[in-house]
């Protein structure tokens, strides 16, 4: 008793409030296109090729004249961030355009020396922690790979779910799952925070988080539908979602305890990954209650629900 956060009797009417939640998530989805279509999203050199320079020095550097020095070399664009402590430093150099491979490849070895040569000027110990590289044929062929693996993972769940329920449930599932994975999209348009292969794997793992609590939600609903065969739909959505809005919540705390503490703990490594997934994980709880369930009520459902279990007595009355 002590972990029940919802009283059993606990009847929110979510779904009367569904009009306003379409509102909200229709400005989302179309302030999210239009940031994309702006400003785009912020790639990072595992899509658009470069070089990812982490170092760590003995004093705190002074920024301003750090970027000054190193904007000097004519190598494009160079930009310094903070990595976690002052003293961390993350250096992401533009890709140097040249011909072929062979030669970017010869440009970018030259111009991580002249940074190297750059860095040596300004502080006397120097600790460098990763230098990667990641060429322009690699970058795009990492773009591809990553939007077929997006694209299978949304037809592999609009199957399962399929399969699962009645094609309807699917239909709803998919366009909650569009409008969570949309949302994280423009999460990284607004914020401008790097978009590189590990946060694309944070857009997939809040797509499976959303699928998992809308599928729980539904389960409950086609249940309902075989128990209740006479309540109105909206009270019988209504009655589904208060009825597993103590398991939403609690999946929903304790996903984003854990995110918290990567948050804290984990460095700047993974901070944009785990700042996805915290954003997703809300946007995946309000989905599954205020877009799946709604717009599930836009299919013809009672037809596809003819069998099952008797009638609830105690629902009978109600209807007299």
């Amino acid at each position: 008793m002590l972990l029940k956060l919802v009283p059993s009797d606990t009847n929110i009417d979510f779904i009367g409030f569904r009009k306003i939640a379409y509102v909200v998530s229709l400005l989302m989805i179309l302030g999210t296109l239009f940031l994309l279509t702006t400003r785009g999203l912020n790639l990072g050199i595992d899509f658009t090729g470069g070089t990812l320079i982490e170092i760590r020095v003995e004093t705190t550097p002074d920024l301003q004249e750090l970027r000054k020095n190193l904007n000097g070399l004519d190598l494009g664009s160079v930009s310094i961030q903070e990595f976690g402590d002052p003293k961390d430093l993350l250096i992401r150099m533009a890709q140097q355009k040249m011909d072929d491979e062979k030669s970017n490849q010869i440009a970018q070895e030259e111009a991580i020396e002249a940074v190297k040569v750059a860095l040596s000027e300004s502080f006397e110990a120097i600790e460098y922690r990763r230098v990667e590289y990641v060429g322009p044929q690699v970058g795009d062929e990492l773009k591809k790979a990553g939007l077929m693996a997006f694209c299978f993972s949304l037809f592999g769940i609009l199957l399962y779910v399929w399969i699962r329920f009645e094609w309807q449930f699917g239909v709803a599932a998919i366009l909650a799952l569009l409008h969570d994975t949309i949302g994280v999209l423009g999460f990284f348009a607004f914020t401008q925070a790097s978009f590189d292969l590990a946060t694309l794997a944070a857009v997939l793992l809040v797509a499976g988080y959303s699928i998992n609590d809308t599928v729980v939600v539904f389960d409950r609903i086609r249940d309902n539908l075989r128990k209740y065969k006479k309540k109105p739909l909206p009270e019988l959505f209504n009655l589904s979602v208060n009825q597993m809005l103590t398991r939403s919540i609690m999946t929903s705390i304790t996903t984003l305890l854990a995110l918290v503490a990567l948050f804290v703990f984990g460095g700047g490594v993974i901070q944009g990954f785990v700042n996805a997934l915290i954003f997703g994980v809300i946007l995946g709880t309000y989905s599954s209650v205020y877009v799946a369930a709604p717009l599930l009520m836009l299919f013809r459902i009672r037809g596809e629900n003819k069998t099952g279990v008797e009638e609830d007595t105690s629902d009978k009355k109600e209807d007299s």
